[in-house]
């Protein structure tokens, strides 16, 4: 029997986008649709201690052809 190589998956981070007091967060949906066109889902958040999000983490599976280790 066979067994194909483990997926192999590439991460970024997104900042949510902060309005002029940084204290809301605009509505990130329209840079969300851009990324999810470029393949990338979202997966998870990174949070501020004490509440609010700091980061979007996203991810997308990695090209076979891609070389980097």
């Amino acid at each position: 029997m066979t067994s194909s190589p483990p997926r192999r998956w590439e991460y970024r981070t997104l900042k949510p986008p902060r309005e002029a007091t940084q204290k809301e967060a605009r509505d990130p949906t329209e840079e969300l649709n851009e990324l999810g066109r470029e393949g990338w889902e979202l997966v998870d958040t990174i949070d501020f201690t004490g509440g609010g999000t700091k980061l979007l983490v996203l991810k997308r599976p990695r090209d076979e052809g891609d070389g980097d280790e």
